[in-house]
């Protein structure tokens, strides 16, 4: 019986410990039950052996680049819409309002003239004071937000045309004009980010996206064009879409003893209903294209980035950016550009077109110019092969000849065999102007390419087009030849300005390019956690942790010294008395640094 009971502890320690027996018999041996489970876990949470990396990188790059690419086509197709809509909408409010019978009939004593005045004022003065909160706003909703919060100003404008008052029309017309430069500011900025994102995702694998280091110069520049080439192909046909909603321009002030009846039949109240209707439907199609089909410009870190540098510094920053030459002398092209795109429908297709040909081929004209303003905007193309001035030198090169052609041309009414000519003449001007816009806009990235945010670089353009088309809004009542005057000229110092402003850059002419303040965080968001103590004193810092600092510090110090180096012209007293008041904090932070470390190695000894 010991014998036996003997024999069976061994066969349990043997057991227990996992070995075989003492008597040496061969035994089946199973695997312990946590080794197996470990290995189960292994084999399920390991590598697939099918799992290619670099593929699936690939893929993923790939999915990135397509979603560039949506962003791009839904800004720019919810821009086009959303003007289609708001031209097509004024256009045929205005041509209805001018008519005096129409005004008899439906509304009598309402004064539709008087609103329709106060109306274009609040569009075109509303955004002289655009500089002022435009950058605001942007810091305040981000660069998508502020696109679909201005596509809802729009919406609200067609909804006022639903029962035309002044306590409607009115407040809906200024809020257009506070929205206009805010709008155009955002969808500059968007593409040219859209260009630069899908670039990162082309060349991921290089060593300066990983790191996230500036590119080398010029690197942008072929997206830049592509991008903004095919947003404007895409918006200009806004002005296609627009005539066939009765587009044209009111004739008060632009044509001269033009009859005030100029409708063939007064139409019916319910037709325009149901045309207000669709173009109702289609200002919440592109508010439903900005907020879907839109990603976002940035990421959520770098929008806390801006909102974190405060209010103050972000006024100031288009002001600062004037600073540039560049931008300086290119304002007289911004002007210029503000003033052509009114004149060519007010003065080329009404002053010239409609008296002679009739109202009735104003549609055919729109359309004309329209579509050759679309079409030629890919000719910026170009810029791929050609030299950089090329686009903008030629599109002024054709205005400057259309009008000298047109001090030299006085067409009779009511001449329909001039047609011909004329549908010649608008799309020769709309050819100068698809590359006037495309070319300004794409100037402006590829000189602007190395800044963090071209918010601010796009607002300067954009408020001095609305300067422009202000002006153009007071001269209504000059003579032709008064317009097409002041427009030679402004299309003179446009041009030897911006050959000023490229001569200057082949000298290597350093510039002032102001640095986005550095975000001042007061409270620690998700990304600036840090792992510190809030009681821990200065004393407290270790040796590598107070170097740290004061090299950061001298750091910040080197990049200001840096930009001001690379500024024009020589610091004045006070930034010289910023600098050395500075330069001594630095001083002494590095000797209490000194102090504490001689304090703490007496202390050890």
């Amino acid at each position: 019986m010991a014998a036996v009971i003997t024999e069976d502890n061994v066969y349990c320690e043997a057991e227990v410990n996992g070995a075989p027996p003492a008597d040496g018999q061969d035994q089946v041996q199973l695997p312990a039950p946590e080794g197996n489970i470990q290995g189960q876990v292994e084999e399920f949470l390991g590598p697939h052996p099918d799992y290619d990396e670099e593929e699936e990188e690939r893929k993923y790059y790939r999915r990135k680049r397509l979603g560039v690419v949506k962003n791009m086509v839904g800004a720019s197709c919810g821009g086009m819409i959303i003007y289609s809509v708001y031209m097509g909408l004024l256009q045929m409010q205005l041509i209805l309002h001018y008519d005096e019978t129409y005004r008899e009939v439906k509304y009598g004593t309402l004064g539709l003239e008087d609103i329709d005045n106060k109306m274009l004022m609040g569009i075109n003065v509303t955004p002289i004071v655009g500089l002022l909160y435009t950058p605001v706003l942007i810091r305040f909703l981000g660069t998508k937000w502020m696109m679909f919060l201005a596509s809802g100003i729009y919406a609200l404008f067609v909804s006022t045309n639903y029962w035309e008052r002044y306590y409607t029309l009115v407040p809906s017309a200024v809020a257009i004009g506070i929205v206009i430069v805010p709008l155009w500011a955002s969808l500059g900025n968007y593409i040219t980010r859209m260009a630069q994102q899908y670039y990162e995702y082309v060349n991921y694998k290089d060593e300066h996206v990983q790191e996230q280091k500036k590119p080398p110069k010029g690197a942008f520049h072929s997206y830049i064009i592509i991008f903004q080439s095919v947003f404007y192909i895409v918006f200009h046909s806004h002005l296609i879409l627009s005539s066939l909603s009765l587009s044209g321009a009111s004739g008060k002030g632009v044509i001269e003893n033009l009859n005030k009846t100029v409708l063939l039949s007064l139409p019916r109240s319910l037709l325009l209903i149901e045309v207000e209707s669709v173009l109702m439907g289609a200002a919440f199609l592109a508010m439903l294209i900005f907020l879907v089909l839109c990603g976002a410009a940035y990421r959520p870190t770098e929008e806390i980035d801006l909102r974190s540098i405060g209010w103050g510094n972000i006024f100031q920053l288009p002001f600062k950016h004037l600073r540039d030459y560049r931008l300086r002398l290119l304002c007289p092209f911004f002007i210029y550009s503000g003033f052509e795109v009114p004149f060519a429908v007010q003065g080329i297709i009404l002053s010239y077109g409609v008296c002679a040909v009739g109202m009735e081929k104003l549609w055919l004209l729109v359309m004309v110019y329209g579509l050759s303003s679309s079409i030629c905007s890919g000719l910026s193309l170009m810029l791929l092969r050609l030299p950089r001035p090329i686009i903008l030198l030629v599109g002024a090169f054709m205005h400057f000849v259309l009008i000298i052609a047109l001090m030299c041309w006085s067409p009779q009414p009511r001449e329909p065999s001039y047609l011909p000519y004329l549908l010649v003449l608008i799309a020769l001007w709309g050819l100068g102007t698809a590359l006037n816009k495309t070319g300004l806009s794409t100037l402006l990235g590829m000189l602007y390419e190395d800044k963090e945010r071209l918010d601010f670089v796009y607002t300067i353009y954009h408020w001095w087009q609305a300067i422009a088309i202000f002006i153009v809004y007071l001269w209504s009542a000059l003579p032709m030849r008064a317009k097409l005057g002041l427009l030679l000229l402004a299309l003179i110092v446009a041009s030897f300005c911006y050959v000023q402003m490229e001569r200057r850059l082949a000298k290597k002419i350093p510039f002032r390019l102001p640095r986005i303040p550095r975000p001042r965080h007061k409270v620690k968001g998700y990304r600036y956690l840090e792992e510190e103590n809030s009681d821990e004193s200065d004393t407290d810092l270790s040796d590598a942790d107070a170097d740290e600092k004061d090299e950061d510090e001298r750091r910040l110090v080197e990049e200001d010294r840096n930009t001001d180096n690379d500024s024009q012209g020589s610091p004045g007293p006070e930034r010289g008395g910023v600098r050395d008041r500075r330069k001594k904090q630095d001083n002494a932070a590095y000797e209490q640094a000194g102090e504490r470390e001689d304090y703490v190695q007496h202390t050890r000894d």
